[in-house]
């Protein structure tokens, strides 16, 4: 048994997170040891040169006496409830708070200017990535990161004369936070991920809503129940793709002299056409007044934010508007890797379209239930082309909505799509499985899609 000395903060994992935590405990001078259970952790020699002297242990959490302990800081991908970890749940540190906590609660202590967080099972990142726009055109010392892209404690070092800090938070780092405080916080969407780790969809949920410990503001899916405050905030704003309410940021119709037709709302007050949102969709729609919610909160200037929605362009695999072609829109949305997030997609691409939708989808579906893309496949869709390991679940669920087809491969299901395209169709990849079968990750792909697509474009086809 290997005893952690009294005093001593203990690192768990030494993933990128982990290894930002610890360099914001060297700069604050407190010592610490790290445990990660692998046994050659990737990157362990680097860890070491940047930090000599600092006790590395690789095995079990069970081989470890965390008695004297000062606390424990996990890293996202670590479950607290691990065996070594779960006996220290309802212990608590010098501080009072809990003994086992994570990133973000560090974060928290060392963050003295206001935090926009969002989290949801998808969508959180182009969110994100939007709000952050927003600020730097409304002239904000903005510092975007979190689950996307820079770690937040790097932030702090990275960032220091930010004004503002907004960051996308997965369930795993909400569930270890105490306390977030965010100026304002958003939680956009609900749907099944990660069960493995939380047990349940109510167990995801729960971590879910820890975006919401001490926030002086939300922002929830006025569709989804699920996603609003298990306790009232001081103020709370609700997004809709209908016509909104009082108060709601939603989508109605409007006639500025040209004609009644959809605009993004604020109660009776129009924003902009809907039309003029360049990120494609009623789904992203719904982002974009999930950012115009929050960044009212902050103080943006209406025509500021407005202007980064004419333009955002989307994140790459997100949703990604890559070409049209002869009318057909190619769209790239390879980060589509559960349900959920198909869900969205056809759902929000659906209403849009002049012409129908042609679903490119299929990979390892982790388990899912894909049952519910039925109705939306049977009301939008021309046809479903169906690849990789679980086509013939996919094949199974979306039987009798629509006509299907079978291919061997991404490459096979594209060929297949610009032979049955017609203009005003969309050819949207969004496969609801990860992609482990035939890729190295969703992001190769992805560029797989785009690569093709811009041969196609280059050939004027279809």
């Amino acid at each position: 048994m290997v005893k952690v000395p009294k005093g001593m903060t203990l690192v768990v994992g030494l993933g990128v997170s982990g290894r930002a935590i610890c360099r914001h405990l060297q700069r604050l001078g407190r010592p610490f040891m790290v445990v990660d259970t692998r046994a050659e952790p990737p990157g362990l020699e680097a860890f070491r040169d940047a930090h000599p002297g600092v006790a590395v242990h690789c095995g079990p959490l069970t081989d470890l006496d965390m008695g004297a302990t000062r606390e424990v800081v996990v890293s996202p991908g670590v479950d607290p409830r691990s065996p070594g970890l779960a006996d220290l749940a309802g212990h608590r540190g010098p501080q009072g708070e809990p003994l086992v906590v994570g990133e973000m609660a560090l974060f928290v202590r060392a963050c003295r200017v206001p935090i926009a967080a969002i989290t949801g099972a998808n969508a959180k990142s182009t969110v994100t990535t939007l709000l952050g726009e927003m600020a730097v055109e409304a002239g904000r010392r903005v510092a975007v990161g979190g689950n996307l892209g820079t770690p937040a404690l790097d932030l702090l070092a990275e960032r220091p004369d930010a004004e503002l800090y907004v960051l996308e938070l997965s369930s795993f780092q909400l569930e270890t936070t105490p306390c977030l405080g965010a100026d304002t916080a958003a939680f956009l969407n609900l749907s099944e991920d990660h069960l493995d780790r939380h047990g349940d969809l109510a167990g995801y949920r729960a971590a879910k809503l820890g975006i919401f410990r001490g926030a002086r503001h939300g922002v929830v899916n006025a569709e989804e129940p699920d996603t609003w405050p298990a306790v009232p905030l001081p103020a709370l704003d609700r997004f809709t793709t209908r016509p909104p309410e009082a108060g709601e940021w939603g989508i109605g119709e409007h006639d500025d002299g040209t004609g009644p037709r959809p605009w993004l709302m604020h109660g009776d007050a129009p924003l902009m056409p809907a039309e003029a949102v360049r990120l494609p969709g009623r789904h992203n729609q719904a982002n974009a007044l999930a950012a115009l919610a929050m960044g009212h909160r902050l103080g943006f200037p209406l025509a500021a934010m407005c202007r980064v929605l004419e333009r955002f362009p989307g994140l790459p695999h997100r949703g990604e508007l890559v070409a049209e072609i002869g009318g057909v829109r190619w769209i790239n949305d390879s980060k589509g890797t559960n349900v959920g997030a198909t869900l969205a997609a056809i759902a929000g691409l659906g209403p849009t379209l002049a012409g129908r939708l042609i679903l490119l989808a299929g990979g390892v579906g982790k388990g899912a239930d894909f049952t519910p893309l039925a109705a939306p496949l049977a009301r939008y869709g021309r046809e479903a082309i169906l690849f990789g390991r679980d086509a013939d679940k996919l094949e199974a669920a979306l039987a009798g909505g629509l006509p299907l087809q079978r291919v061997e491969d991404l490459g096979a299901a594209m060929e297949r799509a610009a032979e049955i395209a017609e203009p005003g169709d969309c050819v949207l990849l969004s496969p609801a499985c990860a992609s482990l079968d035939q890729f190295r990750d969703y992001q190769a792909r992805g560029e797989a899609f785009r690569g093709t697509v811009q041969r196609l474009a280059g050939e004027g086809t279809p």
